[in-house]
């Protein structure tokens, strides 16, 4: 268990097996010849540069980028920042991601339970497929767990649970404001738009794309488990199998942004509407957390092409 965070380190600290994520690791040669290497390392809490001299043959056949090592050392001050001296590094065995990734501030539980509150107010035979493809217990799991993207907005632990929830808890709204709207179908595409992303992302060793994600992507992936399921349980008609692949193909809006094709339908183009706001609105208060400084606008452009003015509440 982790029990040592960068942001508590200090120099002086003599560190015994504590475990950090490699960011980044290149090999360097000293003046005289001698070999070590130059580390970037980090945690959920930051990160923090490393140095590791006289390095053993058997730690370079295994070091690299995105690995999470057990450091022994002392931690100093260089460059007036933390660094961790190293004298010697061993890979961990099955590490906990959520400790050295960035994750959702919303507690899982809750959000799961929100999940299914949602479920379950839908009428059959929507309730009963949403439930068949999300609520199987190993594939909840690790839905529980996905980032939402890599990057821009809910690129975190649990990012694709809390995007999901808070996108249907929209979509419910909106229905009750336009009547035409088909409710049950609005939700459970707004539920089940993603899903594939529990097969296009990896968080083994960092946020990344699976060959499942770089083959076929999310949408597909999406489109190709709904079919199986509704071929597997009988439980819409072709035209409802229809409606609902329609959302999940077009949720991102146009073909340029990925979709196959573009809404069609009322509940379509509210699906990618709702899709744009929460990405956009969680975007902003990423990118404004994350963002140096503390001064009334972020330092760096984002999302939106220009620099941010932080919220005054």
């Amino acid at each position: 268990m982790k029990t040592i965070y960068i942001k508590t380190l200090k120099a002086g600290d003599q560190l015994a097996d504590a475990p950090f994520l490699i960011q980044d690791v290149s090999q360097r040669t000293t003046k005289d010849g001698r070999p070590f290497l130059l580390l970037n390392l980090s945690d959920k809490t930051g990160t923090c540069g490393g140095v590791f001299w006289d390095v053993p043959p058997a730690v370079n056949a295994w070091i690299k980028a995105g690995k999470v090592a057990s450091v022994t050392g002392r931690v100093t001050n260089y460059k007036d920042a933390v660094q961790i001296a190293a004298t010697m590094m061993l890979p961990e065995k099955e590490p906990n991601m959520a400790d050295y990734l960035a994750s959702s501030g919303r507690s899982q539980s809750e959000m799961l339970a929100e999940l299914r509150q949602l479920i379950t107010s839908l009428k059959e035979p929507w309730q009963g497929l949403t439930a068949h493809l999300l609520l199987e217990e190993s594939f909840l799991s690790k839905f529980a767990e996905t980032p939402a993207a890599k990057g821009m907005h809910h690129a975190y632990i649990g990012g694709l649970l809390e995007h999901t929830v808070s996108m249907t808890k929209i979509a419910d709204m909106l229905a009750a404001h336009y009547p035409i709207v088909n409710r049950d179908l609005l939700l459970a595409g707004t539920l089940l738009h993603d899903m594939g992303k529990v097969h296009e992302y990896t968080i083994q060793e960092k946020f990344g794309f699976t060959e499942d994600g770089r083959l076929l992507g999310h949408i597909v992936r999406a489109m190709l488990m709904v079919e199986t399921a509704v071929a597997n349980t009988a439980l819409l008609t072709e035209d409802q199998s229809r409606q609902l692949l329609h959302l999940i193909a077009s949720h991102h809006g146009k073909q340029e942004w990925g979709s196959p094709v573009e809404p069609k339908t009322i509940e379509a183009v509210l699906l990618h509407q709702i899709d744009m706001l929460d990405s956009r609105m969680q975007g902003f208060i990423d990118h404004v957390k994350s963002d140096e400084g503390d001064g009334a606008w972020t330092k760096k452009s984002y999302m939106f092409g220009h620099e941010l003015q932080r919220p005054r509440s």
